[in-house]
């Protein structure tokens, strides 16, 4: 197996997102030839705690297509952290590759050397392509995994609480955008219903709302529509965002919204539980500028993380699930911060957080003795 390796963080272009001075603590390339992994490992900030966040197995086009992603998740997972009140930092990892065609027990158990060499300075998880039975696996090398199965003593699927969070983060919008925590008859377009967004659906219909999806997985659609009859499936996402609906709850991949989508817009809100929503930072303004609420993604989606983080200690489900309802209180603290300081709610939540990690890495640079 080769040795870990840290590298210097090259220019990435466009806009210069992710140059030199991204402000990550350290990026990992792992190689094992046999296994044939490949895989990035970015911490972004360990001034709360360990890094914390999950492993994406994606056929990136590539090395620098999986290094963006990579270092853009890890970032939010700080900030998500933060925002979460959690005693734990940001980091991220993607494994590159299709994972219904490479993934293998050797390939998993490489990577899990490599989370093991880190000595406990990332923790890792699922994400896309990776699944709680694939952490068990991970386990088997390393000591540092959250995110298993429950039979093997963790919290199983994370997207429960992560929809469940998302709901509470649109029950806040709503009360700030309509005056009422409620959702009761209004129309919520869905786009994505994977893991997530699936629950999100069971959710909302639960709420009362009418909900709209659209999914390129015909076969998930289908079974979304077997469930909840009630729910109406439209042709594809630019249909779905075209629509006449209250609310606009993106749950797939990142990067959803750019100048084109929004510009196809009728919601008031956006909402939803998939990470780094906008493409760019200039699209905060395209949305303030046509008077649609955004949540910040990382507020909204934040259940899943507290559900893997409460794994650390011995998961309770009824804990965690009580953690997440606080969602609706952070949304809530970010949105009045944002009118407060008439700047963007992405821009109020990047404050909070930087603020709490601030002053806790203040906090802890305290010098005790016995």
């Amino acid at each position: 197996m080769a040795d870990v390796i840290t590298a210097p963080l090259p220019q990435l272009d466009p806009d210069g997102v992710f140059a030199r001075r991204s402000g990550h603590e350290q990026v990992v390339y792992c190689q094992d030839e046999t296994s044939g992994l490949r895989a990035i490992i970015a911490v972004y900030s360990t001034a709360l705690g360990p890094a914390l966040g999950g492993t994406r197995f994606y056929p990136y086009r590539d090395e620098t297509a999986a290094l963006t992603d990579v270092l853009r998740l890890s970032r939010a997972m700080a900030y998500k952290s933060a925002v979460a009140g959690l005693d734990l930092g940001g980091g991220k990892a993607v494994i590159i590759g299709d994972p219904a065609r490479v993934k293998t027990e050797a390939l998993l158990r490489a990577y899990g050397r490599f989370v093991q060499a880190l000595g406990g300075r990332y923790v890792t998880a699922c994400d896309i392509g990776t699944t709680e039975r694939d952490m068990d696996v991970v386990a088997r090398e390393s000591r540092y995994v959250t995110g298993r199965s429950r039979e093997a003593g963790g919290a199983g699927d994370s997207s429960e609480l992560t929809a469940y969070g998302v709901l509470q983060a649109m029950l806040a919008a709503a009360e700030h955008t309509w005056g009422e925590a409620d959702l009761t008859g209004r129309r919520i377009g869905v786009e994505g219903v994977g893991k997530v967004g699936r629950r999100l659906v069971g959710h909302l219909v639960e709420a009362g709302a009418s909900v709209l999806v659209a999914d390129p997985d015909h076969a998930a659609v289908s079974a979304v529509l077997a469930r909840y009859p009630q729910v109406t499936a439209v042709a594809d996402e630019h249909a779905l965002r075209r629509a006449e609906i209250d609310l606009y709850a993106p749950c797939a991949l990142g990067g959803c919204l750019d100048e084109s989508t929004v510009s196809e817009l009728h919601a008031e809100i956006v909402c939803g539980g998939a990470n780094n929503q906008l493409a760019t930072e200039r699209v905060q303004k395209l949305l303030s500028d046509r008077r649609i609420l955004y949540v910040p993604d990382y507020v909204a989606n934040a259940g899943g993380l507290i559900q893997v983080a409460d794994e650390i200690g011995g998961f309770a489900f009824g804990r965690a699930k009580a953690r997440a309802a606080r969602i609706f209180d952070t949304t809530r603290a970010v949105l009045g911060r944002a009118v407060a300081d008439g700047i963007p709610p992405a821009a109020a939540a990047d404050r909070l957080a930087q603020q709490r990690m601030s002053e806790i890495a203040a906090v802890r640079s305290i010098h005790l003795t016995a």
